[in-house]
């Protein structure tokens, strides 16, 4: 990691630093939850909204109509073109179980 002070006396680092939250994405076709990762200085609609085509998504997991799991990958990327909804989840993991069931 590269650090260096500007003109301005601030601290500038080559790290970006991002904020992990679980969140469900309806896309045309398929319903996928997963951790996605956002800039901490950005809302989630700014990094939607940037250039890149793709959001990456970590511990993802394709659901079916009744909430099945079709599909799982540890890294999977979704095309932003693709996306109707975004939601936020529960801040857990989403392979735990809930312990209250």
């Amino acid at each position: 990691m590269v650090r260096r002070i500007d003109p301005t006396e601030k601290l500038v680092s080559s790290h970006v630093r991002k904020e992990r939250f679980v969140c469900i994405i309806q896309t045309v076709t398929q319903r996928i939850r997963g951790e996605a990762f956002r800039s901490t200085s950005n809302r989630i609609v700014d990094d939607l909204n940037g250039a890149e085509k793709f959001i990456a998504l970590t511990h993802a997991e394709v659901l079916g109509p009744s909430d099945e799991i079709l599909a799982r990958a540890q890294f999977m990327l979704v095309n932003k073109n693709h996306i109707v909804w975004v939601l936020p989840a529960d801040d857990r993991a989403p392979d735990e179980s809930d312990a209250d069931a």
